[in-house]
């Protein structure tokens, strides 16, 4: 019964297959279980507000932490470049490899800019 209503869930909101092999999947459905009968689901509003505001805290955090791991497990940075189709832009991403993970570290527009030897000379300086 369970995995029919999880599954109608799914395929209304066309939520990936693969969204099931997820490390939160169950941990959210053992939370559901353990609040109980009558538990309310959480409303949009929560969802895209308070709750939101809580998840981007928590990952500010971690990157923080990870920053501060910088000096002793040191770092690679890792660069690529991704085209807008809509914006028409064209951006280049920067990213901090270390054991601990990858994270997102900054990123410019360089759709109007003349990539020769000297941007990419400038831009790594």
């Amino acid at each position: 019964m369970l995995g029919r209503y999880v599954g109608k869930w799914f395929y209304d909101k066309e939520i990936p297959f693969d969204a099931g092999n997820s490390p939160y999947f169950p941990p959210m459905v053992n939370a559901i279980q353990s609040a109980g009968l009558g538990v309310k689901p959480p409303t949009a509003y929560e969802l895209s507000g308070p709750i939101l505001d809580e998840e981007v805290d928590e990952v500010t955090k971690w990157i923080e932490e990870y920053k501060q791991s910088w000096p002793k497990t040191c770092i690679t940075l890792m660069s690529d470049v991704w085209w807008n189709k809509v914006s028409k832009k064209e951006f280049l991403n920067f990213l901090a490899y270390s054991l601990k993970g990858t994270a997102f570290f900054s990123n410019k527009d360089i759709s109007e800019t003349n990539k020769d030897v000297n941007f990419y000379v400038q831009l790594y300086d």
